[in-house]
């Protein structure tokens, strides 16, 4: 019975794992890129927002490969969080500062996604540059989207340094440490797309 539980514990974690890496990956990949246009202006935005939601089979896609998944890392990532207790006799003090603020980053993406999804794709007049204009003309809206793209940012960039390790790809010291810096100038980089695309909307 323990090893059953074991094992499916062990399922379920690497579900997670690779449920986020993919979907969440994909979802910023996206949204940060087409966020990007902000940067031109309004017609650039809606133009390119315009072309993503005429796609064919979107709500299927969408369905399938992010929400769904984004849907199970969410809700299984707020139970490791709520289940996970402090490593300090395991693991070194750096590493267990970046294991909280994984999990702290992760319940804070987790709302800034739903309430994400919740503005560009239940309220009827989104996804448009007004719409984004008008949502962070709000001091609080405004300092919430900055922290919850940075967030997410954050979490992408060392969910995917832990995968790596996790996965097998990186093994051993040297190739950790290399993949940390390569992963931390990835946040770095997208952090200041989003930010920079915020700016811009909020004009």
């Amino acid at each position: 019975m323990a090893n059953n539980q074991v094992n499916r514990d062990f399922l379920f974690r690497r579900l997670h794992s690779l449920l986020g890496v993919v979907p969440i990956t994909l979802f910023l990949f996206i949204h940060l890129t087409m966020n990007a246009f902000a940067t031109k202006g309004a017609e650039a935005f809606n133009e390119k927002a315009g072309m993503l939601e005429s796609m064919p089979f979107l709500p299927i896609i969408e369905w399938v490969f992010i929400f769904l998944p984004l849907l199970y890392h969410g809700v299984y990532g707020m139970y490791v969080a709520y289940t996970s207790g402090y490593n300090g006799s395991k693991y070194s003090w750096g590493r267990n500062v970046m294991f909280t603020l994984q999990r702290v980053s992760g319940v804070i993406t987790f709302i800034f996604i739903l309430y994400h999804l919740w503005t560009a794709k239940i309220l009827p007049d989104g996804p448009t540059y007004d719409m984004v204009h008008q949502i962070l003309t709000n001091p609080l809206q405004y300092a919430f989207m900055i922290i919850g793209t940075v967030c997410a940012v954050f979490h992408l960039a060392n969910g995917l340094w832990g995968f790596l390790i996790h996965w097998g790809v990186t093994v051993g010291p040297r190739a950790q440490r290399v993949s940390a810096y390569v992963l931390m100038g990835l946040f770095v980089v997208l952090s200041a797309v989003g930010v920079s695309a915020l700016v811009a909307f909020h004009g």
